[in-house]
């Protein structure tokens, strides 16, 4: 079975560029760029996974995500809202979350459990995803924003992110470390021995991995939050129309919006 796993809010900010007019800019941005990469893998289950309060990692460092600063001067929590609703209740598509796991553990944890045994691929631009990439698993990781297949490092990438940080989740990194004095230590298992010797160093990097590994959810797994509906397409439609989503709307360009969608139904 082909599966394919929609990193929800990074799929929603990533809509926020591109095409801006119109009262519903960032829904047409969103929908435009959904067809696409259901044409493109054609998977036989979808799973749009939205996120939920990191609570274990909150509890470990009250700081982490606390730099995030967050505006709605396009009106994107309205347009997030509607985006997620009519997912919710229009599409043949998986709505997933956990109200206590990120969308990163619930994504990577659906992959290696629920589908270990079937081919699954995770859409997003987060690079904490590679991670997954180096478990003995059948998933692929695809970028959507370079639209091209991420390779994963010959190295261990929590460890290489534990040492360098990573500031869009608050984790500090060691002073003076970037990523070619981290590919440097992780290619040397002498000097990162060496390194990790003093308490400090073993210290923060053992927060750090604990920070960005991913949380085994295998007692939690059937508590994920799930819906699927049917693909209303009609509806749909009559919606789209209402919003002035000419280009998708039309004769043609509807066809081809139907027809991509119902490989899932």
């Amino acid at each position: 079975m082909k599966v394919l796993l929609l990193d929800g809010y990074n799929l929603l900010y990533r809509a926020r560029s591109g095409f801006m007019k119109g009262d519903n800019p960032i829904v047409f941005n969103f929908f435009r760029s959904l067809r696409p990469l259901i044409e493109k893998f054609k998977p036989d289950v979808a799973y749009f996974v939205l996120e939920g309060k990191p609570k274990a990692r909150l509890a470990q460092d009250a700081n982490y995500k606390a730099q995030r600063v967050y505006h709605d001067r396009d009106d994107f929590n309205r347009q997030r809202n509607e985006i997620i609703r009519i997912i919710t209740e229009q599409f043949p598509i998986t709505v997933a979350r956990h109200e206590d796991y990120e969308c990163d553990d619930v994504i990577m944890n659906l992959a290696t459990i629920r589908h270990s045994s079937d081919d699954s691929v995770i859409v997003s631009s987060d690079t904490d995803f590679i991670q997954v990439l180096q478990n003995d698993c059948n998933v692929r990781l695809y970028n959507p924003i370079k639209k091209k297949f991420v390779e994963a490092p010959a190295f261990d990438y929590v460890s290489w992110k534990a040492l360098r940080g990573d500031a869009a989740d608050n984790i500090p990194g060691f002073p003076g470390i970037g990523d070619k004095t981290a590919d440097k230590l992780m290619n040397s298992p002498t000097m990162l021995k060496e390194f990790l010797a003093k308490d400090e160093n073993q210290n923060l990097f053992n927060h750090n991995v604990a920070m960005i590994r991913v949380h085994d959810m295998t007692k939690d797994l059937e508590t994920i939050q799930e819906t699927t509906s049917s693909f209303c397409h009609e509806d749909l439609r009559e919606k789209f129309t209402e919003y002035k989503f000419f280009a998708m709307t039309n004769d043609t360009s509807w066809k081809k919006f139907v027809d991509t969608f119902d490989c899932l139904v």
